[in-house]
């Protein structure tokens, strides 16, 4: 049976939560069980009682200050074992959303239990100030013919939540926002489908001793107002290295956007953090089709890492899918904003009726005060099908955040298209990569990247650019500048590299216009 586009999102969530499970499926009750009410709801965290901004903070704080234990898993032996499809065939119950008929904006649902996601995750709903436990219940899911016979009706917890609201139709409600895996969630804005996934914290990403993936263990849904357009979460995070506080102002729309709110309390040194990560697949794209026996012309979640730095500079680097690890980091002071984009909306250049991969959202993330000094860092990862994501994008502070001390943040989430653009502004439209001979193979690689302004000034056409090309290795040749009418006033900058014996090579080119518009720096890192 083909999968849907969105079968084959959450396919991709369970891979990726999937190295969760090795780290967290050890150990013992959790320090705070004592928490729990002396009744038959087994909840440690998200119990009922009073409920302030304080609350999840309060919780991660005293956290921090125990070893780490890994939460105890409430799972019967019936769900232990489930398969894919299995999982598959539990279905939460439109008509049990929580809000489902209270004339509310949104509505909340929950996640079943069982595959990868054993651990139990707790939810509370907030209203005037009270937090009221929200227990599991059979009665809140169809169990299709696959699913194994007698599961209990006992409160074993969730798997995750996710979010409806009326995002494309006001008469229908659409699943907007999803928490289910580790620290992972996905968001769409309007007319997109789930692509890139976000991450509540980066932990030693590619580094040798392994990844450590944080848990989002409880949330608490506040309430939200009728004739609102608002809803606020408030998530518990915890990890071996770190204990967390989370809230999340969303407001969907194009794009979605969610203000985030967060305090770090480290029970470790976090030497290796990523703030704010964004995880994305890339297969192949018109960069890097070497080796493709594919018919679509490009396949990919996001085609490109967008920076603008602290000076203001903005920066446009295409990712790609190398033979081998990359790690790219881009030092800056008080970053402006970065992010994972799908730049690429044409049909055309997919060809894929199910993926629609130009429906896919681009993930804009704006830090709010000064983030101080650091590095944009982007991980390339070596992958063989698109069922992985093999993209991340983070921010890592030059500063160790030290165990015992209170770190808070915040930044802006926008789910959507690239960010606004300066009136004008050249940005580039694509970057193609292929031999620079027509008779044979040649180790020299041809460029050519396109420009275009997005917002197009009226009675302002650019005039000719200078482009400044360099590199770290090799030598570059055949520089030259054309106008690119099919993009209206776009131009295509072309030039050769040859590598010489070096294989990895960095790359920059600076368009320059005689009346001073701005324009992105494109920034690349081949490797042989």
């Amino acid at each position: 049976m083909t999968e849907t586009p969105y079968q084959i999102s959450r396919r991709r969530l369970l891979a990726s939560a999937g190295a969760f499970v090795a780290v967290a499926a050890i150990g013992n009750l959790y320090p705070v069980e004592a928490m729990a009410q002396a009744n038959n709801v087994a909840a440690s965290l998200a119990t009922d009682g009073p409920f302030t901004r304080s609350t999840v903070a309060e919780i991660a704080r005293r956290l921090s200050r125990v070893p780490f234990a890994a939460p105890s898993s409430r799972l019967p032996e019936v769900l232990q074992n489930l398969t894919y499809d299995q999982y598959r065939d539990i279905r939460f119950k439109a008509g049990a959303s929580v809000w489902a008929d209270d004339g509310l904006p949104f509505k909340l649902q929950l996640f079943h239990p069982g595959f990868y996601f054993k651990e139990p995750i707790e939810v509370a709903i907030v209203k005037e100030g009270q937090a009221k436990h929200l227990p599991y219940s059979t009665n809140m899911f169809d169990f299709g013919p696959l699913v194994p016979k007698g599961i209990p009706d006992t409160d074993m917890g969730f798997a995750g939540i996710r979010v409806h609201g009326p995002i494309n139709n006001p008469d229908y409600f659409d699943e907007i926002l999803v928490f289910q895996g580790a620290s992972y969630f996905r968001s769409v804005g309007r007319g997109q489908l789930y692509g890139i996934s976000a991450r509540g914290l980066a932990i030693k990403t590619a580094e040798p001793e392994g990844e450590e993936f944080p848990i989002f263990r409880a949330f608490w849904v506040e309430t939200p107002i009728k004739d609102g357009d608002t809803i606020v979460l408030h998530a518990l995070l915890d990890s071996p290295s770190a204990s967390g506080a989370y809230r999340f102002t969303v407001r969907p729309g194009y794009p979605t956007t969610m203000d985030v709110e967060a305090t770090l309390f480290p029970r470790t040194d976090l030497t290796k953090v990523g703030l704010a990560p964004g995880t994305s697949m890339f297969f192949f794209g018109a960069n890097d089709r070497i080796g493709i026996d594919d018919f679509r012309p490009e396949v990919h979640d996001s085609d490109g890492l967008l920076m603008v730095n602290g000076r203001g500079e903005r920066l446009w680097r295409p990712i790609s899918n190398p033979t081998t690890l990359q790690i790219s980091a881009f030092v800056d002071a008080g970053p402006r904003g970065f992010g994972l984009m799908q730049r690429n909306r044409v049909f055309d250049n997919y060809e894929d009726l199910e993926a629609s991969y130009e429906a896919r959202p681009s993930l804009w993330v704006e830090p709010v005060g000064d983030w101080g000094q650091g590095a944009v860092t982007l991980v390339e990862i070596p992958t063989n099908s698109e069922v992985h994501d093999n993209i991340v994008a983070y921010w890592q502070p030059k500063d160790v955040i030290a165990a015992g001390t209170e770190y808070a943040f915040a930044y802006r989430l926008s789910w959507g298209g690239d960010p606004n653009y300066v009136p004008g502004g050249m940005v580039v439209a694509g970057t193609r990569i292929g031999r620079a001979t027509l008779d044979g193979d040649s180790p020299n690689r041809r460029f050519v990247i396109d420009f275009f302004p997005p917002q197009a000034q009226e009675g302002h056409p650019p005039q000719e650019p200078k482009a400044t090309v360099s590199t770290s290795k090799g030598k570059i040749s055949n520089v030259v500048v054309m106008p690119n009418p099919k993009l209206g006033e776009g131009w295509r900058v072309n030039f050769e590299l040859d590598p010489e014996d070096a294989t990895l090579v960095e790359l920059r080119v600076v368009l320059q216009f005689p009346d001073e518009r701005p324009a992105e720096t494109w920034v690349y890192r081949w490797t042989a």
